[in-house]
Parts: C-alpha cells; structure tokens; sequence
C-alpha cells in the first residue's frame, strides 16, 4: 500500500503544544503536468499519478511539482537569506500572534482530526505546522522557493511540502482540503474555491494599514498608511462571500539585528541605500498589523 506522508506533525515550538497522531487520509496532491491532474500517490520515494508522471522526492522530503513554464526565473521564490532572515524573525515571536488568531479559528470550525489544512506561500512552514498540530489536521505547504520548502521540510518533516506556483494552479484535487491559508503571500481565489471541500473556509491575512509603520518612516520618510483588506475582499468576492473579519495588532521593540532582518523579509531588502538607514538604528519600536477574513465559498457551506 502506499504511505501517507500526512502522519504526524511535530514542529518545535513552545512546550505548551503536544505531539499529536494524524490519522491516515486520502492525499489531496495533484500532478501537474498541463492538462493531466490526475491524483497523486506515493510509492516510495517518489509520487505517481495513473499515468505515469512520476515526482521523485527530495532528500530532505519535499516534493517539487513545478513544471518548465510555470517558472519565472532560474530560481523563482524567495532567496535563501530572505527564508533565513525570516526564520530568525519568527524565532523571536515575529508573526506568533497572527498564528495564534489564525490557530482559534480554525479550531472553532471544529473540523475532525486529520482534516486537510493547505498554506500557499508556506515560507519556513513554521505557522502551518503549528496550527496544523494544535487540532491533529493534517498539512500541506506550498510556496514557490525551493529554499523554503527545504527550510520547512528540515524542520517539520511529517507535513507534506510541495515546491509549485500557486498563481499558476494548486497542485490539490478537487475539494481536497479542509481549509486554505494564505497569511501575508500569494493568493488564487479561483484555485482556492475549487480545491476546498464542502464547508471548507479559505483565511486570508494581509498587512494591515499601519504595519511597520515606524520602520517605513525611517527608510523612507514617511510612513504611508494604505489598507489592503477590502480589495482582498473584491477580488475573492466572485468565489467566496466573508463570515468574518478581523484583525491583529502588537507592538514590539526590536534591536538593530532583527530590523535589519525584517527589512531583508520585505520587497524593499534589496535596496541599499534604505539598508544603509537602519544599519545606523540600534532599536525601534515597531507596530506589526494583520487585516484578516474567514471566507466561505458562494456556492454553498
């Protein structure tokens, strides 16, 4: 028979979580070679479709299911010093509060054990497997940067890591999970409401308005406030409608290391005359922001 690779999910975090058993389930992964789509099994160290494209799995324990033209660039994603930069950040609590709210909601759907959980734009796979072990669901990772995926796979090993492009297609079957994340990265409304099963929810997080308003300010000047959640709302309303919106905030002060790390983490990390501007703070006061919704696909609960 093959194995599951949804068994357990064990993550290191706070010894407040216990290791907690996932019951075997159907695997939601799809292939990806164009018009195929067939179900993916595994057998070994590789997955399989019933026609024969066969995914070898990497030493590490993810599997890449990213085709020839679904790639942008050499290597599409983020860099390895942007994964390990926001490894640190979340090693210091960056993010947790997010988690924690994301964790209370999906623990509030009440979902079964061993319920499928999916995450685009995973990154170091640190909030999906810890969420997915505080209700024994089982998780998928999906994230373009081969980098990441290699981070989370090294350290979550029993959830299931999937190197793919979300903006292209989910690599899932139809009404294969239980509910889709997306927390701060890519999203596919269209992919989204077809992958989520039958009372599934998709929950989206953005940066709220204020988010790193202090460390904007300092590498730019100013610190323009724009909130994103209501086109987030938009441009999902064609496939869902929202049961609920909420936000996050926290302050925090952090030292030179870690703004410097947070600057790596956003689009303006490259720019070097911006990096040359926090090298000289020695702390800072930040305002860290989430806009968030709990969406449920309009064609029914």
């Amino acid at each position: 028979m093959p194995e599951s690779p949804l068994q357990r999910i064990v993550p290191q975090r706070p010894r407040s979580f216990q290791s907690v058993t996932i019951p075997s389930v159907p695997l939601p992964l799809a292939c990806t070679v164009r018009t195929c789509r067939q179900p993916l099994s595994r057998e070994s160290q590789r997955f399989v479709c019933n026609r024969g494209h066969s995914y070898d799995v990497a030493r590490t324990g993810y599997v890449n299911l990213l085709q020839p033209q679904d790639r942008r660039s050499r290597e599409p994603g983020d860099a390895r010093a942007t994964v390990e930069a926001r490894a640190e950040l979340e090693k210091a609590g960056i993010g947790a509060a997010l988690t924690r709210a994301i964790a209370g909601r999906v623990e509030d759907l009440s979902l079964g054990p061993g319920a499928v959980l999916v995450e685009l734009g995973c990154g170091t796979g640190r909030a999906l497997a810890t969420v997915a072990a505080s209700g024994a669901y089982a998780a998928v990772g999906v994230d373009l940067s081969v980098a990441a995926i290699t981070y989370a796979a090294r350290h979550w090993p029993e959830a299931t890591w999937v190197v793919a492009n979300a903006d292209r297609g989910l690599p899932l079957v139809d009404r294969g999970a239980n509910v889709v994340l997306s927390l701060h990265a890519r999203r596919n409304p269209a992919e989204a409401a077809r992958v989520l099963a039958p009372g599934g929810v998709l929950i989206v997080a953005v940066p709220g308005a204020d988010d790193l308003i202090e460390l904007r300010t300092e590498v730019q000047g100013e610190g323009v406030r724009r909130s994103r959640i209501d086109q987030v709302i938009a441009e999902h309303a064609p496939f869902f409608h929202v049961r609920e919106r909420f936000s996050v905030r926290e302050q925090r002060h952090l030292d030179g290391g870690l703004l410097r790390q947070l600057l790596l983490t956003t689009y303006r990390g490259a720019r070097t005359s911006e990096a040359r501007r926090i090298e000289a703070l020695t702390s800072l006061d930040v305002t860290l922001t989430s806009d968030a919704c709990v969406l449920s696909p309009s064609d029914g609960e």
